[in-house]
C-alpha cells in the first residue's frame, strides 16, 4: 500500500508519521528535525525540558520557558521546512506558559493530553497554530469538541487516539489494562464515529496511536479510516534519540516480562520498565528531597517518587534509578539506527504490502 500524506489543515507531511513526544528531554530537538527531514512530524516533549538549564533548580519555570524557545528554534534551524510540533501535558502546572511560548515561537502543532486541553483554543488565540488533542475513548473526543465548538467556535486540527499499549501515562483506569478488553483498532472506530456525527463540515484526521511498531501495523489502521498513526518507542532507539545511550540500551536489553503498568505520581497508570526504582517505590515511598511544583495533582507529602527527579535521572543515563517509560512493544527493539533508515524501512514494509 503506497502511504499517503498526512494532512491537517495547511499542513502537509510526506509519511503519516507523528513521532510522538516523549519527556523529559527523551524528544528533544535533535529527534524532532530528524523526523521533520524524513517527511514526517517531528515533536518536542515539553515537560521539564530546562532540565539541562543552569538554574533549573532554582528557577524551574524560566528555565523551562527558556529551554523550550532554544529546542523550537533549533529544530526549526535544522530543518527549516519540515513540521515541528509541540507535546504539552494538561497534567503539569505550567500549561499555560508552554502553550504560549509554543505560538510565540511559531511552532506548528500542540499535540495536548495527559487531561482533557478544554482551555487550549482560548490560550492559541490569533494564531495559526494546530491543535491536537490526545483522547484514549470516543467520549473524550465528544466533549472535547463539543467544549471546544460551544465556547470557541473551534474544532480540533486532528485528533490523537491513544490506546491501551502506549508508553508513559495511560488515560485508562487500571482495572481497564488488567482486564484487557480495550482495543486501539476499537477506540479508533469510535473516534471516526464522533467526528463523522458532529458533521463539522471540515475532515478531522484521525491519528492512531500505541503499540503501533511496524508498517503492517500502519497499513492496518489506514484501513480502518485512521489519516496516519504516532509512534514514540520506535524512535527511542535511534541515533538522533536525545537521550543518554543507557536509555536506549535499556530498551534494547528489555524483555517482555520487565515491562509492567505502574502508579504513577500523576495519578494516572503508566507503563514502564521495571527496574530497581519501581522495586524500591513497591517497598515503600521514596520521599523527595524537593518539589519542582511541576504537576497539578501531585502531592508532594503523598507521592510515592517524585517524577521529574525520577525521569530526569533516567534521561541522563542513570536508568536504574530513573523513570524508563516503555511502550508495550520496547522489547522487541534490537539496536540502534539512523531516523532515516527507520523510516524508510517502516514505508517499504507498508509499501510491500
Amino acid at each position: 500500500m503506497k502511504l499517503p500524506p498526512l494532512i491537517i489543515g495547511d499542513l502537509k507531511a510526506a509519511v503519516p508519521i507523528i513521532q510522538g513526544g516523549m519527556g523529559v528531554g527523551v524528544s528533544g530537538y535533535r529527534l524532532t528535525q530528524a523526523v521533520a527531514k524524513e517527511g514526517g512530524i517531528g515533536v518536542i516533549s515539553t515537560v521539564q525540558i530546562g532540565y539541562r538549564e543552569p538554574d533549573f533548580e532554582v528557577n524551574t519555570r524560566e528555565a523551562n520557558v527558556r529551554a523550550l524557545r532554544k529546542e523550537i528554534r533549533k529544530a526549526r534551524e535544522l530543518c527549516p521546512g519540515g513540521i515541528i510540533g509541540v507535546n504539552i501535558m494538561v497534567a503539569i502546572n505550567d500549561y499555560d506558559y508552554m502553550v504560549k511560548t509554543s505560538v510565540e515561537e511559531k511552532a506548528d502543532i500542540i499535540i495536548s493530553g495527559a487531561g482533557l486541553p478544554l482551555s487550549l483554543p482560548k490560550l492559541v488565540s490569533g494564531s495559526n497554530i494546530k491543535l491536537v488533542p490526545i483522547v484514549s475513548s470516543g467520549k473524550a473526543a465528544s466533549l472535547i469538541m463539543r467544549n471546544w465548538i460551544k465556547k470557541y467556535n473551534r474544532i480540533p486540527d486532528a485528533i490523537v487516539v491513544e490506546g491501551p499499549k502506549a508508553g508513559g501515562h495511560l488515560g485508562f483506569h487500571l482495572e481497564q489494562l488488567q482486564e484487557g478488553k480495550e482495543k486501539l483498532e476499537d477506540i479508533v472506530c469510535d473516534v471516526i464515529e464522533v467526528v463523522k456525527s458532529l458533521k463539522c463540515g471540515k475532515k478531522i484526521p484521525v491519528i492512531a496511536a500505541g503499540g503501533i511498531y511496524t508498517g503492517q501495523d500502519i497499513v492496518k489502521f489506514l484501513k480502518l479510516g485512521a489519516s496516519g498513526v504516532q509512534m514514540g518507542t520506535r524512535f527511542v532507539a535511534t541515533e538522533e534519540c536525545d537521550a543518554h545511550i543507557n536509555f536506549k540500551k535499556a530498551y534494547i536489553d528489555s524483555r517482555k516480562e520487565d515491562i509492567k503498568i505502574i502508579k504513577s505520581p500523576v495519578g494516572l497508570p503508566g507503563r514502564a520498565i521495571r527496574n530497581k526504582l519501581i522495586r524500591k517505590a513497591e517497598k515503600g515511598r521514596i520521599i523527595p528531597y524537593k518539589c519542582y511544583n511541576c504537576l497539578k495533582k501531585c502531592d508532594p507529602g503523598k507521592t510515592p517518587y517524585c517524577i521529574s527527579e525520577a525521569l530526569i535521572n533516567s534521561v541522563r543515563g542513570n536508568t536504574e534509578e530513573g523513570l524508563v517509560f516503555v511502550g508495550s512493544n520496547a522489547y522487541r527493539v534490537n539496536k540502534i539506527v539512523k531516523v532515516k533508515e527507520l523510516i524508510k524501512e517502516l514505508v517499504a514494509e507498508a509499501e510491500n504490502l
